[in-house]
């Protein structure tokens, strides 16, 4: 079965057989078992850690912290501890509008950039973009799986902090992590199973205390406390480190890259020399990620996802908020099951 779901996703199988063949590598016990304090989790936590460090090119001032509550928490962490009277946000979908949201209980969030009249169909280009005079922050989601767009080129911000929620496509492309001050991610799209959140915070972010906050949510205290301040997500990090070491080992950031471009520009090809489908982000703007299109008879959709649900093709669905048809083509996911879905299609309207 090919797995084209949003999230939870696909994983590596090669990762997934690790898993299995060391579950129970811990003294006699499985993963699940053993305790967060002891030093076999240590070294696990540690060679995540340096995983990320060596893969992403981190900055020796940042921390890496391994956090609950998925991207939803960090919508209002980032603005309880980042936002001091305003900050702005990039209105680019749904997530988006989601961490706009939860910000607007905390300060003024402004809007400098919106693509909402154009039912999401592209990011902004750098220069679009104008900040709030005192703002905290800039907030951006980098990728949006649900209407297929992707930053190509991401804001300027200057001295103000670039703060990016990046679920669903941290580690598909090199980037400079040295232009972001905080960076968040659900594991559960290129990292691994859900169940921890990845953040990548800038030291001198870690001094900034606005508001008396609850322990559990502030930044400063995980970093302290090497993500340990309370039982972390032990499976969860766990199973992130093969995944790791599987991006590793495919050749790095580099290699993963240049293949997801050419898994997306396949499927993207397809849909442009196609008199039955169309795609719905403007074409600067596509995801790599996230393929999202109709077909022009929307009428035919549905019996589309059922024959390709009949050629072992799940996940396929389009997002509840818009529906249409979506394709989620991930770290993990296969060029080969790319082709596979490409020839469908082409077979789907040579047969319509």
């Amino acid at each position: 079965m090919l797995n084209f779901n949003p999230g939870p996703s696909i994983l590596p199988a090669e990762a997934l057989e690790e898993i299995r063949r060391n579950f129970m590598s811990f003294g006699g016990m499985s993963i699940l078992e053993i305790s967060h304090r002891s030093k076999e989790f240590e070294n696990v936590l540690e060679d995540a850690k340096a995983l990320f460090v060596e893969l992403a090119v981190i900055p020796k001032n940042y921390h890496i912290l391994f956090l609950q509550g998925g991207a939803s928490l960090q919508f209002a962490m980032v603005p309880m501890n980042l936002m001091e009277k305003c900050a702005d946000y990039s209105l680019t979908g749904y997530w988006s509008k989601k961490a706009l949201k939860e910000a607007k209980l905390f300060g003024e969030a402004n809007i400098p950039f919106s693509s909402e009249n154009s039912a999401f169909s592209r990011t902004p280009k750098p220069a679009e973009i104008s900040l709030s005079q005192k703002s905290s922050y800039l907030h951006i989601t980098s990728n949006n799986t649900i209407y297929g767009t992707q930053y190509r080129e991401f804001p300027e911000t200057g001295d103000i902090p670039l703060v990016a929620d990046m679920s669903s496509d941290i580690l598909s492309r090199k980037i400079d992590v040295s232009k972001f001050g905080l960076i968040y991610a659900g594991a559960q799209k290129n990292l691994g199973p859900a169940g921890t959140t990845v953040v990548i915070i800038r030291d001198d972010l870690l001094k900034r205390e606005y508001r008396k906050l609850p322990t559990m949510l502030k930044y400063s205290i995980h970093a302290e406390s090497n993500s340990l301040y309370n039982t972390p997500p032990v499976f969860a990090v766990y199973a992130m480190s093969y995944v790791l070491k599987w991006i590793k080992k495919s050749g790095g950031i580099d290699a993963i890259e240049k293949i997801n471009r050419e898994k997306a520009d396949t499927l993207y090809k397809t849909i442009d020399s196609s008199n039955l489908y169309c795609g719905t982000a403007e074409k600067s703007s596509r995801s790599s990620m996230n393929v999202t299109f109709r077909l022009k008879n929307t009428a035919l959709e549905n019996r589309f996802l059922d024959e390709a649900k009949k050629a072992e093709m799940a996940g396929l669905k389009g997002h509840r908020e818009i529906g249409g048809i979506r394709a989620s083509i991930y770290n993990a996911f296969p060029l080969d099951g790319v082709k596979k879905l490409a020839e469908f299609m082409k077979e789907f309207e040579r047969k319509i």
